[in-house]
């Protein structure tokens, strides 16, 4: 079933508005001057839906991306059923109608509900490792515990990454509604913490700029320098900066499986990445004023949500 209710709105409300098709245009003039920033925007038509059953495979390349070079330690399988179980949490993004790949997906695990299961304790085991390797996420080794009073929601979120951040906040808005709707049912979805699941990387100069003198391009927008190592911090996720203003804490951590250190020696990029897991928590009341401030900063429109095709970001690093 798709949930079209709010893209809908959102494309009728800015309707009302300025003309989308003048917006667009504009949109495609500035990005075709050339310049540092080269790149293009695609109108897609986006849809969401539940959760179902033929977005099984695409579940596990998601979770894939999310968990980066550890996802080895998971059977994603197992995680992918745990999401299909809650067939009205959660959400999917898909441009080719109900039967097409996931692009994006957002959903809650309750920790406690499913300690028991192989999947979750080894999900559960690893954060608690990898907290107690990170000051910065030492709260969690008494947050976690199977003993803890607290309800924690693990939220997993993952997109390819030319899907625009605006698909995002009408995602969180929905999963917000149906954690009520389920509440109100007596189902076990009340939460006192939310903890998401992220990632950010770092990036690594390339040698082959000092071999030839080329000027480097700059980064993207959006960094931040890591209070852990001092090193310039960035975003695969960008909603992760609006999410930080609400979180009791967030940090960073190593994955257990070496990342190789990149080094882009292609006329496409001009740097490498070293990626690392990132995590944030926030008490179960501020993911609604989060959420607020996602829709602020992420507007969802015609002429915004669409596909990014930028030449030193096609493909994940």
């Amino acid at each position: 079933m798709a949930k079209r209710k709010h893209a809908e709105d959102d494309l009728e409300n800015s309707a009302a508005g300025d003309d989308s098709e003048e917006e667009f245009s504009g949109l495609e003039e500035s990005s075709s001057e050339g310049g540092e920033d080269d790149y293009d925007e695609i109108r897609v038509e986006f849809e969401w839906f539940d959760p179902q059953k033929q977005d099984f495979e695409g579940f596990q390349m998601l979770l894939r991306q999310l968990l980066g070079t550890d996802a080895s330690f998971f059977h994603l399988g197992a995680i992918a059923d745990l999401i299909l179980e809650q067939k009205l949490l959660g959400s999917t993004v898909k441009t080719d109608g109900n039967e097409g790949d996931p692009h994006a997906l957002l959903t809650v695990l309750n920790l406690k509900q499913h300690r028991n299961r192989p999947v979750m304790k080894s999900l559960v085991d690893y954060l608690l490792d990898r907290a107690s390797t990170s000051s910065s996420l030492s709260p969690l080794l008494s947050l976690l515990p199977a003993n803890s009073n607290n309800e924690v929601g693990l939220i997993l979120s993952e997109r390819w990454v030319n899907i625009a951040t605006e698909v995002v906040p009408p995602m969180y808005e929905m999963l917000l509604e149906e954690i009520e709707w389920a509440v109100n049912d007596k189902e076990p979805y009340t939460f006192t913490h939310y903890l998401i699941w992220s990632k950010i990387y770092h990036a690594i100069p390339s040698t082959l700029d000092e071999t030839t003198n080329r000027p480097m391009k700059k980064m993207k927008p959006g960094s931040k320098k890591d209070v852990n190592d001092g090193q310039s911090m960035y975003y695969f996720h960008p909603e992760d900066e609006v999410l930080h203003r609400y979180a009791i804490f967030h940090g960073t951590f190593d994955y257990k499986t070496p990342v190789p250190e990149g080094d882009s020696r292609n006329a496409f990029q001009d740097f490498g990445v070293t990626p690392r897991g990132h995590l944030i928590l926030m008490e179960a009341a501020a993911l609604k004023s989060a959420v607020v401030a996602l829709k602020t900063e992420f507007p969802f429109s015609p002429t915004t949500a669409g596909m990014t095709m930028d030449e030193s970001w096609s493909s994940n690093p």
